[in-house]
């Protein structure tokens, strides 16, 4: 990719905003992804839980689908275009949040029940 496309960021590279994308759209949804399977306990992941009632890797994934959404919109912000891909990925946050509520998915990650 050109090193333009980062004209009207704050950034000079791609260095700090690779990064950032493998951690938070990489590495944490291969966590929650795991964390979703096998309902790992994990105290310090459940700190951020804004969702007392569920496991937090319930609330990590609509986090995902929330921060895949955000970067594509960051990203069309600073390059000043819209291509396909963003629309997909765009797409592709909505249909994670769609089916991280989906009443079914929320009972089976439901903490506490009887």
């Amino acid at each position: 990719m050109p090193i333009t496309l980062l004209e009207n960021s704050p950034f000079n590279n791609f260095l700090i905003p690779g990064i950032i994308l493998f951690v938070i759209i990489g590495v944490l949804p291969l966590i929650v992804s795991y964390a979703l399977i096998t309902k790992w306990d994990w105290k310090a992941a459940d700190r951020l839980n804004l969702f007392s009632q569920m496991h937090w890797s319930w609330a990590y994934s609509l986090y995902t689908g929330f921060a895949l959404i955000i970067w594509i919109a960051i990203e069309a912000f600073f390059i000043k275009q819209m291509a396909g891909i963003h629309v997909f990925y765009v797409f592709l946050g909505l249909m994670i949040q769609a089916v991280t509520v989906l009443p079914s998915v929320q009972r089976y990650y439901q903490v506490g029940k009887v």
